[in-house]
């Protein structure tokens, strides 16, 4: 696979440099370029291959089957169609924090989740703003970004069933959840 990518990139650097020099446009006034005037064609020089490291892929996420829940780490909760996090929920983003803190051989998935209302696409996309918002939150408090995976579930794992406004204000959260490393 690294030799592909080498390959790929020796091959697109050349054919870079083949490009045509662009011409600029002639009119009237400005008589022909000849040839002491012309732009130089460009060189193609030696590419260098790149370091090992800038081939490597990083490691994917670990799946969410993988992460459980703790009772420790509380939800939080959004108003309709917002993905701000609300006053009250930031002491409880601290408490979270605090937690990961203290067992940093810790992974967390912060999952995104929406009402029933909305499509399926706008909602998957709200909830991604929620993880991410959630995720944004914790690493202002000193949780590193390769501790945090965020996923959107939309409107696809609601708490609650019921069609009321008080049941639609459940399912509007972030819900954090554990591995261990």
């Amino acid at each position: 696979m690294k030799i592909l990518a080498l390959v790929t990139v020796l091959l697109l650097s050349t054919l870079v440099g083949c490009q045509p020099t662009p011409r600029r446009p002639e009119t009237a006034a400005q008589p022909a370029p000849d040839a002491a005037t012309a732009e130089p064609s460009p060189v193609v020089g030696i590419v260098s291959p790149p370091d090992r490291d800038a081939l490597s892929v990083a490691p994917a996420p670990p799946p969410p089957q993988e992460f459980f829940p703790l009772a420790r780490l509380a939800d939080i909760h959004f108003a309709y169609d917002a993905y701000e996090i609300r006053p009250e929920d930031t002491a409880v983003l601290d408490d979270n924090a605090e937690w990961l803190r203290a067992n940093p051989r810790t992974l967390v998935l912060i999952e995104g989740h929406t009402d029933e209302r909305g499509t399926s696409e706008y909602n998957l996309g709200l909830g991604d703003r929620r993880a991410a918002a959630a995720m944004s939150y914790l690493l202002t408090r000193g949780i590193p970004a390769e501790r945090m995976v965020a996923i959107s579930y939309g409107e696809e794992r609601p708490l609650c069933v019921e069609h009321t406004e008080a049941c639609w204000a459940q399912n509007r959260r972030a819900h954090f959840l554990i591995k261990p490393l």
